[in-house]
């Protein structure tokens, strides 16, 4: 029987589109998915969307649409990012699924009856995105300890989780298990700053009632928790009623469940460290074996940032560099422990180098060798000689060092055992120079021999690629046209040995083509440049035009606003927008030229009474002095303010 290999994303929310960095995260869970089930596990991957909350809530009153269509909305685009990248999930939830939100439902009214929940009010810092509140201690300068953003004060009636009845068995069980929280700085940063700090771990807020989107408790004017509700779907995807003991669950459950390890962010770390366990705790379930946050991708120096604009997506990239490309720049890229940091240049050059040179290049030379030399005929290796033997414990090391890496989520130490394969096979090619062999008849036999083990250095070698780039490892055994594609069929020197001779390799094909990096460098960047331009311009267009709604009174009172009478108007020569105006004030004339052209025939403001400011620094516009500006409204189509009739000259507007 299989061992079970239960593996999970944290579900991203259904807010927006995911950025290149959101989208790391199912990529290497993907890979590991792969590697497991490579290895002979039985493999059960689960990822989806988290759908509920007051974020929720308020982008779809804003597009006009129910909080239900636009998650489907948005979910249907993350789920199809994941399957473009290849994920190979087995189950894909969204927390509004029925089965989710009846075992949630279930699972706040078990916590209540067991007298782990009880009704209170909270007040403190609440941040809106993050759907959190947070104490005094936990909040520096008004922003939010999690995402960095202003937090607003709140009181609300709220129902609470006693945390503080877990904590003493979660701090034990961290302690009794190292590998629970990985890697081991996450895990310091966890108790130091949550669990072992003055005060011990504060008791959380579970429901909200400034949101109707969401799971409703047995007090209908309560939804529970968002992330309550959202980390509950890795054991509701199995099938979890909570009304069953572990030993009534469904045998899926029973399989499957604890989970081998929850790969996240290390931003949701505390969610999944501290409240998962403890909620897991308080259902008497067995808590997760490992819980693994991973590190950030950077955008050069800085976070990746909608409203900054220097995101870049996966499948954007993908464009250029195809899926595999992607693929391997993020899971060759990241670091085990700290942020990866993904450039232009950086993802051209690996692409160039890893990609083109190192793998594409030596199996298309190899193949192409075979061709030349053998009319594709694979030749028994009778001609060995040293040399030969430090490629196959090269082939051994990358194998022993895959394992090991993957083994410790160590992904990019995992890829770059197996490239250090490939570019010794790539030396190998220089040390035996099978173009000179080629030219002495003697030594035919040698050359069919170094052919031969270049051609199972490439088998080991897209063998080993199979979870972390798929498509192209499928392509390489394809051409090499074998049968020995699996995991136990390489590993050991004596398996160095798996095609067959007397068979005929397929015919070579460029796997990746090499790409003008000065050109698509300069593409690339002034995409970002338009990309960051244009999230400038949304950013000003959305701030309040209240604006000056935040100066004091005397400040708006220094806007000198009056009555007036255009007492004479024309178009401006060679100017297509301007009208000049002669304006009466009742104390005085003058004269304002305005952009209004577009809208109004000069005969259909003479005599209208406007509102004009009267204390603006006289401009030049077209050679012609203007000595105030007009009120109106609009852009698309400017609206003069006009006043009524019998509205005396010069008064002041306030």
């Amino acid at each position: 029987m299989k061992e079970k290999y239960y593996i999970t994303t944290a579900i991203p929310y259904a807010s927006g589109k995911p950025h290149f960095g959101n989208t790391y995260e199912v990529i290497a869970t993907d890979a590991m998915a792969r590697y497991k089930r490579a290895r002979g596990y039985d493999v059960f991957f689960c990822t989806g969307t988290d759908e509920h909350g007051q974020k929720i809530e308020t982008l779809a009153e804003k597009k006009g649409v129910t909080p239900q269509e636009y998650a489907n909305g948005v979910s249907d685009i993350i789920q199809k990012m994941w399957d473009q990248m290849g994920a190979t999930y087995d189950w894909f939830i969204h927390t509004t699924d029925d089965y989710h939100v009846k075992a949630v439902e279930k699972m706040f009214k078990k916590f209540y009856d067991k007298g782990d929940i009880y009704k209170g009010y909270y007040e403190g810092w609440y941040c809106t995105p993050c759907e959190s509140f947070f104490t005094e201690s936990q909040v520096t300068e008004g922003k939010c300890p999690d995402c960095g953003r202003a937090l607003e004060k709140g009181r609300e009636e709220a129902y609470f989780f006693k945390m503080s009845k877990y904590a003493d068995r979660l701090i034990k069980h961290i302690e009794d298990n190292p590998e629970f929280i990985q890697p081991e700085s996450r895990k310091k940063e966890m108790v130091n700053n949550f669990l072992k700090v003055e005060g011990g771990l504060q008791d959380l807020c579970v429901t909200r009632t400034n949101t109707k989107w969401g799971v409703h408790t047995f007090d209908t004017n309560h939804v529970i928790y968002v992330w309550l509700d959202a980390l509950s779907n890795y054991i509701t995807a199995l099938g979890y009623d909570p009304d069953k003991t572990f030993e009534e669950q469904s045998e899926h459950f029973r399989k499957y469940w604890p989970c081998d390890v929850h790969v996240i962010g290390k931003d949701v770390l505390r969610f999944h460290t501290i409240y998962w366990p403890i909620f897991l705790m308080a259902l008497d379930l067995p808590l997760p074996k490992q819980i693994f946050g991973h590190p950030w991708f950077n955008f050069g120096v800085d976070k990746m940032s909608k409203s900054r604009g220097n995101v870049i997506y996966a499948d954007e990239l993908a464009e250029r560099f195809g899926v595999d490309g992607v693929r391997y720049y993020a899971l060759a890229e990241m670091p085990f422990a700290s942020d990866g940091s993904i450039t232009y240049e950086s993802v051209i050059k690996r692409f160039n180098t890893d990609l083109v040179n190192n793998l594409g290049n030596l199996v298309k030379r190899t193949l192409d060798m075979q061709k030349k030399y053998f009319d594709k005929v694979v030749q028994a290796p009778n001609a060995k000689q040293e040399l030969d033997g430090e490629l196959v414990a090269a082939a051994v090391k990358a194998y022993d060092g895959l394992i090991k890496n993957m083994d410790e989520f160590r992904v990019a130490d995992a890829l770059e055992c197996v490239f250090e394969l490939l570019s010794r096979a790539n030396k190998y090619i220089d040390e035996t120079t099978p173009w000179t062999l080629a030219k002495d008849e003697s030594q035919k036999e040698r050359l069919g021999t170094v052919l031969y083990n270049l051609l199972e250095a490439i088998r080991w070698g897209a063998v080993m690629l199979t979870p972390f780039i798929p498509s192209t490892a499928e392509d390489i055994l394809s051409q090499l046209s074998i049968d020995k594609v699996t995991y136990d069929t390489i590993g050991t020197a004596e398996q160095f040995c798996g095609i067959e001779s007397g068979k005929c390799v397929g015919d070579s094909k460029v796997l990746f083509a090499r790409i003008d990096e000065a050109k698509l460098l300069a593409e690339l960047e002034a995409e970002m440049q338009a990309k960051m331009a244009a999230a400038e311009a949304e950013a000003k267009a959305k701030e309040k035009p209240e604006g000056c709604a935040l100066i004091g009174i005397e400040d708006f009172m220094n806007v000198e606003l009056r009555s007036a009478q255009i007492i004479a108007c024309e178009k401006v020569p060679k100017a297509k927008k301007l009208l000049k105006l002669q304006i009466d004030l009742g104390y005085e004339t003058r004269q304002v030229v305005s952009g209004i052209a577009k809208f109004y025939e000069p005969e259909q403001l003479i005599g209208k009474k406007i509102i004009v400011v009267v204390n603006l620094k006289p401009a030049t516009l077209c050679g012609i002095e203007s000595q105030g500006m007009i009120l109106a409204s609009g852009e698309e189509q400017v609206r003069v303010v006009f006043l009524a009739d019998d509205t005396p000259l010069g008064e002041r507007i306030r």
